[in-house]
């Protein structure tokens, strides 16, 4: 399959100036000195509580540094970091008019400003024109972050997990080496004591409704994403309670690309 998406749910803060690393290495859960021109990465901005309030791809060009991510979450974001800035030389903005993402799935445009591998296969591209001609019904493209097992929290559930529990210390948006960050106590604490007692799995439902980010599934667990399959019925990411999830007989569980811990 190949397709070319327009993104329009999704758009991207630029961080820039002098103390812009350091900056970003006190905020996120990865380690930020290891983003180059080459190297985008994975992370998440979490509470003081250790709780995500937004996840995001995160890609540096020239000498500034770029998120990708949903575009209900952008306001809120900038609002909140910039209580962190003090007296750092650090500029934040929203660039979502300058720049338009694409989730591209076999060869990408030339006309890029940004190339970032999302799987074998699948990316996403930045532009830096207006992009009006392609596809712009997303639901593919999701399902297939879907079916990846890449969650994506939005407004609804900002602050609900902790990272692990929505796998991201499998998935590389975790660096348990670098030092600290908004949440980093609670985060390392549940590392390395072993304390998580909910993770993120991939569910197959037998319904046509379409449930929404933040919706209860079965009193067990709680939705992060969903999107209907084309065999029928809907794909899910959802949180729920290990020892319930090892012992329920009655939800279809599908295989991870990637193993938890």
């Amino acid at each position: 399959m190949n397709m070319i998406t327009k993104l329009e749910s999704f758009g991207l803060i630029k961080v820039s100036g002098n103390d812009a690393e350091n900056f970003l290495q006190g905020q996120f859960t990865n380690d930020v000195c290891q983003v180059t021109v080459e190297q985008d990465q994975l992370s998440a901005w979490c509470s003081s509580k250790g709780r995500i309030i937004v996840n995001f791809r995160l890609f540096k060009r020239d000498d500034a540094y770029y998120l990708i991510l949903p575009k209900d979450s952008i306001a809120f974001m900038l609002k909140r970091l910039q209580m962190y800035v003090l007296r750092a030389d650090a500029k934040l903005e929203d660039v979502s008019e300058k720049l338009s993402c694409l989730g591209v799935v076999g060869d990408y445009p030339e006309n890029n400003f940004a190339v970032l591998k999302v799987e074998t296969g699948r990316y996403l591209v930045v532009v830096e024109d207006d992009i009006d001609t392609y596809e712009v019904d997303t639901g593919k493209w999701e399902l297939l972050n879907i079916l990846a097992g890449l969650p994506q929290i939005v407004a609804a559930t900002a602050e609900a997990f902790v990272p692990q529990m929505v796998n991201f210390d499998a998935i590389g948006g975790i660096n348990f080496k670098k030092g600290c960050y908004t949440g980093q106590e609670i985060v390392a604490r549940m590392h390395y004591l072993g304390t998580l007692k909910r993770r993120m799995y991939l569910i197959k439902l037998d319904t046509a409704k379409l449930p929404q980010p933040g919706d209860d599934l079965n009193g067990i667990g709680k939705i992060v994403n969903a999107q209907a399959h084309p065999d029928g019925g809907v794909v899910v990411l959802a949180v729920l309670q290990i020892k319930q999830a090892e012992n329920d007989k009655n939800l279809e569980f599908m295989d991870l690309p990637y193993k938890l811990s």
